[in-house]
């Protein structure tokens, strides 16, 4: 039987707090001994992939208690009890299934009176047959032509996870010739967004997504009306140029302004969806239905992994656990994501929301107010440009903040040029291992200035490239040492209520219902 406890009430936490020995990584990470710990402290991942930890401040002594906390915190039972259709989602009182839109990993999952697994792919199906017709030019623009770029108009999960999926395959899809159309997105309120997109694209020959699951939107809805008047004003029909993604009951739904409507449900939160169709549709017309489809297979194939029971062959979980002990042990309150791929150049922004709008919480599950920090502070770029603004204080900055480096041993599109005797890709990943090295054992200095203190852990996600597989089994990974977290803190990690408070003030002011200091910041700004 399944039981919800907070995290400082579980026996072996306590036993992980009372392990006063903080492992000095200047010592582990040295000589022999660091070449051996850098080979045996790593997870595998599926499509050639490693976790390595090994620059973490754990030994077996913690690794042993860290597998302690995840049976005593019945993680896999949790995890099964979500896969196989139990109301995980509290706070909403809903199923969590994004996993169930790369494939099944228990049951049948009944709901609405469908078999879910069934839906999703009936929708993968329908997404695939629409853009196969795009791409051979059986769906076209009113005046009869072939649609060369698509829009995602969507906002959050709907535009996050999509547009970073989308940048990290467009290099790789363009050198293996499976790259149709150019994709942009729409996001912001802010009219300079849309107005910027619209004046950078060709309008008559784009087909846009509208992305809302309840269809009303404000953010979504308010771009729309941008699109819809930028083809009035080249004298198209906007219902020809554009489709919907959105919730079977929405107004959107069955709506005669789109070309068609695909489906998603409210069991999927929007920073999963980017494996739904909010991902589905955009992706396979960019790349293909065979491309996502190869997405898909990449996230299922981690999700497998994430069932496994021992913490040693569970990547995610792995990732999780050592995160709760440097967040509630160790005390560190931020973590860097940090890829060396200019492909992920926007993974770091759909991390920060995934793990920031899950964990974000100081009441656990049943509403009590938790006695523990839960959710870190999320943040990245890719390197080497993040090297270059933002390291000086991850070096030697007076907090220490874990890092969570990503890098491939190959580049996307095999363009390289050899200088001082070595490849731009080498110097890539020269500069990650590097990084590593100095982060880990740092470097002493008589002048204070030039000191390093080293002790600074991270760990490396590692790969051979960036494919479409490669990069569902990072998502995926992700996602389940999110969710693995939420367990662990027993938070709500599927609902997002932070979000709504000033969602529903701007509606207040823009009513014209406020007073007081609402009032006076809103005619600061002329509203």
């Amino acid at each position: 039987m399944i039981e919800w406890k907070n995290l400082d009430t579980l026996d072996a936490y306590k036993k992980l707090s009372g392990l006063k020995d903080e492992v000095e990584l200047k010592s582990v990470m040295a000589g022999a001994n660091g070449a051996k710990r850098v080979a045996e402290y790593s997870v595998p991942m599926s499509n050639g992939m490693a976790y390595n930890f090994a620059a973490k401040q754990v030994d077996d002594q913690v690794l042993d208690v860290l597998s302690e906390l995840a049976e005593e915190a019945q993680l896999s039972d949790k995890f099964k009890a979500l896969y196989n259709g139990e109301v995980i989602n509290t706070g909403e009182k809903r199923l969590v299934l994004h996993q169930l839109t790369r494939g099944q990993l228990g049951d049948d999952v009944t709901a609405d009176g469908v078999n879910k697994r069934e839906f999703y792919v009936r929708q993968q199906e329908r997404i695939a047959a629409f853009a196969d017709k795009v791409h051979a030019g059986e769906i076209v623009n009113e005046a009869g032509e072939k649609f060369t770029s698509v829009v995602q108009i969507g906002i959050g999960g709907s535009d996050l996870g999509p547009r970073a999926m989308y940048l990290a395959l467009e290099n790789w899809a363009k050198v293996n010739n499976t790259f149709k159309m150019e994709a942009h997105f729409i996001s912001n309120v802010d009219p300079d967004d849309a107005a910027a997109v619209l004046s950078g694209v060709d309008v008559a020959h784009s087909i846009f997504i509208l992305v809302s699951k309840s269809g009303t939107t404000l953010e979504t809805l308010t771009n729309e009306s941008f699109v819809k008047d930028a083809l009035k004003k080249q004298g198209l029909d906007a219902s020809k140029h554009m489709i919907a993604v959105t919730s079977e009951t929405s107004p959107l739904a069955k709506s005669s302004d789109y070309l068609d409507a695909f489906f998603m449900d409210d069991y999927i939160g929007g920073r999963y969806s980017s494996t739904s169709s909010v991902g589905g549709a955009v992706l396979s017309l960019a790349f293909g239905p065979d491309i996502f489809a190869r997405f898909l297979q990449g996230a299922a194939a981690e999700d497998q992994l994430a069932k496994n029971t021992d913490i040693k062959k569970n990547p995610a979980m792995m990732d999780a656990l050592i995160g709760v002990y440097e967040r509630n042990v160790l005390g560190f309150g931020t973590t860097a994501v940090l890829p060396y791929s200019q492909g992920l150049s926007r993974f770091p922004a759909h991390l920060q929301q995934m793990d920031m709008e899950s964990n974000g919480k100081s009441v656990n599950r049943f509403g009590e107010k938790v006695d523990y920090v839960t959710g870190p502070v999320i943040f990245g770029e890719p390197g080497t440009n993040g090297q270059h603004s933002f390291y000086q204080l991850l070096h030697q900055g007076t907090d220490i903040i874990p890092l969570q480096f990503v890098g491939f041993k190959k580049s996307q599109m095999a363009t390289d040029v050899v200088i001082e005797n070595s490849t731009s890709q080498q110097k890539l990943c020269a500069n990650v291992v590097a990084q590593i090295m100095a982060f880990a054992c740092g470097k002493d200095d008589e002048n204070a200035n030039k000191y390093f203190a080293g002790n600074r852990p991270s760990s490396i996600i590692v790969g051979d490239q960036l494919t479409p597989e490669t990069l569902g089994a990072l998502l995926a990974h992700f996602e389940n040492k999110v969710m693995f977290q939420g367990f662990l803190w027993n938070v709500n990690s599927f609902d997002q209520e932070g979000v709504q408070l000033g969602k529903v003030l701007a509606k207040k002011v823009l009513a014209k219902d406020m007073e007081d200091a609402l009032l006076a910041y809103a005619n600061l700004l002329d509203i």
